[in-house]
């Protein structure tokens, strides 16, 4: 299992983001949070196998409707999620 932190840059607030990882979600075995930063940024937290975790993050970045909107995307190892279930939009 791994775990990180992802920050998006760009138009990334008000345009169903946030809904979008969401709904990808539930096509891995992965389990996070997704919120709206007051910079103006949305930052995920993920955790899953490697090969989830990674195959998710493409699909956002790639292949998703709100790919086109992200300028910038910074990733970071973090410590696994504790008590995590499911996935879930925080504020």
């Amino acid at each position: 299992m791994i775990a990180k932190r992802v920050i998006f840059s760009g138009r990334v607030q008000g345009v169903g983001f946030r809904y979008t990882t969401r709904e990808i979600a539930t096509g891995f075995d992965v389990v996070g949070a997704v919120r709206n930063l007051p910079d103006g940024t949305v930052e995920l937290e993920i955790m899953g196998e490697p090969d989830e975790v990674e195959a998710y993050l493409a699909e956002i970045t790639e292949e998703s409707p709100v790919a086109h909107f992200i300028k910038e995307v910074q990733i970071e190892k973090i410590a696994l999620l504790e008590n995590a279930r499911g996935f879930r939009i925080t504020r």
